[in-house]
């Protein structure tokens, strides 16, 4: 895929990797739907990277929502290209002490939300001629586990099944789908684990170069999958 004028989506696009995506995608031609719940945090999004980054102020796993804003906002004629599934909240601790509430807030960011937006959008793509890309933004942590993390990885490999499901299911209408499954990353997600972020994590910008090196494969060629994790993790001494 060519980059320079696509219409992009990034979900959770207010701070940490999905700024990152997005503005690597600003930086190569497109135009990006920055989604979030933070609006404060989306203007500041914008004042940096201009008018090509749209900032909405939207809850992805609020559905009724969502449809709204896709009708009001796209048609056949003006429709997404690229949708980055980014958006995701974790939560780290022992199954039987964390509250019940923050399982459902992973569930419904981290699948439902997904659920809520890829659905929509897919309807779109499905209309286009040309070559579409769905990136999921997965977890190592949906690859192999943690003690303390089973809420947070089960849905990070439901992310990967989805992936692997969706993309038999759409490569026929030209649409491709990818699961990015990136290692420990320099932001401050993984606070509540107790994990102090540090300069040998990957990089926001690095994901967001590898997931241009994935989108702009060859039409008939699919990263269907890949893992990235930092060479050596621990913190410098």
């Amino acid at each position: 895929m060519k980059i320079p004028n696509k219409i992009a989506i990034v979900t959770g696009a207010s701070s940490g990797l999905g700024a990152a995506i997005s503005n690597a995608l600003v930086a190569e031609g497109a135009t990006v739907y920055g989604l979030a719940r933070n609006s404060d945090a989306l203007k500041v999004v914008q004042k940096k990277l201009g008018n090509d980054f749209i900032p909405i102020t939207l809850d992805i796993s609020e559905e009724k929502a969502v449809k709204n804003w896709v009708f009001e906002t796209f048609s056949d004629e003006k429709s997404p290209d690229i949708l980055v599934n980014n958006a995701g909240t974790g939560c780290f601790g022992k199954i039987d002490e964390m509250p019940s509430d923050e399982w459902y807030k992973m569930i419904n960011t981290n699948l439902n939300g997904m659920y809520c937006i890829t659905s929509q959008i897919v309807k779109l793509m499905k209309a286009k001629k040309e070559s579409s890309h769905i990136i999921n933004i997965g977890s190592i942590l949906g690859t192999t586990t943690r003690a303390e993390g089973a809420a947070y990885c089960a849905t990070k490999y439901g992310i990967s099944g989805f992936s692997e499901a969706l993309f038999k299911e759409l490569r026929e209408y030209n649409i491709k789908v990818s699961c990015l499954n990136p290692g420990s990353i320099d932001t401050s997600f993984f606070k509540s684990s107790g994990i102090q972020a540090h300069s040998n994590m990957l990089q926001a910008e690095d994901i967001a170069s590898t997931m241009l090196h994935i989108l702009k494969t060859p039409d008939n060629m699919l990263i269907s999958e890949m893992t990235v994790r930092p060479l050596n993790p621990r913190a410098p001494e």
